[in-house]
């Protein structure tokens, strides 16, 4: 196997390849190209673990997709050699546009108007971030380590409240459940973690918990770790909760800026697109997907991704296949960036499998990532070029390149 940075030029590599649309089914790899490391937060304990539950399940290509973060990189390349899965390198961001939130437009954030998600696709390995761009995204974490860090005193003074000795602190997170990048996903596991080291059986969490929500009742599965973290997060840290602390408008770029770090880093903006929810319902922004895709024209985003386990899969075929057939790059994750361990193979809601014409449409998405990756490393342009417009190549040409990438790659 050879590293990105040393795969022949594409001349090469195209040399003898006529893929385009035509890939035949041994030829597509099933894909994951959106997952959280706990560089961010994961339902995974540990790199290593990602890439064991990926080659059970025979996921050929992933995506690393952490939150302001890079750092898991080199780890995440090292174990793509070693387990021959082909890595696709990607970041997200939460920012804001402050037109769509002066109209009270919600994008794919349906509870905050103007807030939006954003990732980069395919960012340069070994990393790279000239300043300013460095320097903003340091100042997000730092200042999203702080509002959890008050969140946590928040908690500990809930549990001087109802005179508990059980206290969390930031030091003891930090080293047991985060690397670098501390979230109030990372103080619902502590609080759970320390509950349960505390209290054995299900009728003295369930006492302790209903005292710690004032009085109402839990709800959850308490021999269920997951259940409990989400509730721990609904009842406590949520907005209008007693553990809560606003958000600092410090921790939000523009989403313009935040575009301009992918660029920077080597990406391609990415929207992550909600879609519809359990009712069929779409945000504002999302409803129409011809006006979304002319409204991602006009802003310069030619690339958009699926979480499809909250889709039901007629509804995210027709949005898919629509952009894909109108020249934007189009990718699927499961983002296990929650404590549920759910299946590596992607799947919509309710666990019913990607199709045959989804799966293929996946993996022609990762191989679009990785001529991007390819090219890119080559220092030259990829799908997007470094000002953001959309390279003239067809979405084919890009196939064909990073199949035969991911192909000389897996040798």
């Amino acid at each position: 196997m050879e590293n990105l940075s040393t795969l022949p030029e594409k001349s090469e590599q195209l040399a003898g390849a006529s893929v385009g649309i035509n890939l035949k089914n041994e030829q597509i790899l099933n894909v994951n190209a959106h997952i959280h490391s706990p560089y961010s937060f994961s339902a995974f304990k540990d790199i290593p673990e990602i890439f064991e539950l990926a080659a059970k399940e025979d996921v050929r290509v992933l995506g690393i997709n952490d939150f302001y973060s890079t750092d898991g990189y080199e780890q995440f390349n090292d174990l793509a050699l070693k387990y021959k899965i082909f890595p696709l390198f990607n970041i997200e961001f939460i920012g804001v546009n402050l037109q769509d939130k002066e109209k009270g437009i919600r994008l794919n954030d349906p509870g905050n108007p103007g807030r939006v998600y954003l990732s980069g696709k395919g960012l340069s390995n070994p990393p790279k971030l000239d300043e300013p761009y460095f320097t903003q995204v340091k100042t997000i974490k730092e200042e999203i380590v702080k509002r959890v860090g008050q969140m946590a005193e928040k908690i500990n003074e809930l549990f001087e409240e109802i005179n508990s000795d059980i206290r969390i602190y930031m030091e003891e997170i930090l080293e047991k459940y985060a690397i670098d990048l501390v979230r109030e996903r990372h103080v619902a596991k502590a609080v759970r973690v320390k509950v349960f080291e505390k209290y054995n059986t299900v009728e003295e969490r369930y006492q302790f918990f209903e005292q710690l929500y004032s009085g109402n009742q839990p709800s959850a599965n308490l021999e269920s770790n997951a259940e409990v973290e989400n509730e721990i997060r609904n009842m406590l840290l949520k907005a209008g909760k007693k553990a809560f602390v606003e958000e600092n408008s410090k921790a939000f770029l523009e989403v313009s800026v935040i575009k301009d770090i992918i660029l920077n880093a080597g990406g391609i903006p990415t929207y992550p697109l909600l879609a519809d929810n359990p009712k069929g319902e779409y945000t504002r922004f999302e409803q129409n997907k011809e006006v979304l895709l002319e409204e991602l024209k006009a802003r310069n985003v030619y690339s958009i991704e699926f979480i499809p386990n909250r889709n039901e899969l007629n509804r995210l075929k027709e949005y898919a296949m629509f952009f894909w057939n109108n020249g934007y790059l189009v990718t699927f994750g499961t983002e296990h960036n929650a404590p549920d361990m759910i299946p590596m193979t992607v799947e919509t809601r309710g666990g019913i499998p990607l199709d045959e014409e989804l799966r293929e449409l996946s993996y022609k998405g990762a191989c679009v990532v990785a001529a991007h990756q390819h090219l890119v490393a080559k220092g030259e342009d990829g799908f997007v070029k470094a000002n953001g417009d959309r390279n003239e190549e067809s979405l084919d040409y890009f196939v064909e390149l990073g199949h035969t990438v991911i192909s000389k790659y897996m040798q």
